[in-house]
């Protein structure tokens, strides 16, 4: 079966119970539940990583290659700021969707920023939980063309 990896950066552990009003009240327990039951459906296997620490996250992206066919990334505040993401993704050469949570162009200004875009197959924000899932298919449909 097919594998992707789901990887969150820093501070989307703390979902549920950070800034409820932007980032809404699902967990990251119940986001990787979800991806799960999605995968299953879309015939992917899911695995699931997420780190506060910068090098930690481009390990995982290095060990993604040959590994999984594509990632789904929420790199959090690292999207904007992090030059060594945005090389790792280049340099693996997997289809990578940058995901946000929420509305990231109707927040502050430095967050229209993302590094991780310049090389990303294409970007969802502002549709919750559920761009995880919209993510998992933008790379299901990827890999079948």
């Amino acid at each position: 079966m097919l594998s992707i990896l789901v990887l969150n950066g820093p501070n989307l552990n703390l979902l549920g119970t950070r800034q409820p009003d932007v980032y809404g009240s699902t967990t990251l327990a119940d986001i990787e539940g979800m991806c799960a039951r999605h995968g299953k459906q879309i015939g992917f296997d899911v695995e699931f990583a997420q780190s506060n620490h910068e090098g930690v996250m481009v390990d995982l992206i290095h060990a993604a290659r040959g590994r999984h066919v594509g990632i789904v990334m929420n790199a959090g505040a690292y999207t904007h700021t992090s030059i060594a993401l945005m090389d790792a993704v280049a340099s693996v050469e997997l289809p990578l969707v940058e995901l946000h949570l929420s509305n990231v162009h109707a927040r502050e200004d430095f967050r229209h920023t993302s590094y991780i875009a310049k090389v990303a197959l294409g970007i969802i924000c502002g549709f919750g939980a559920q761009g995880y899932l919209l993510a998992m298919d933008a790379i299901k449909a990827h890999v079948a063309d």
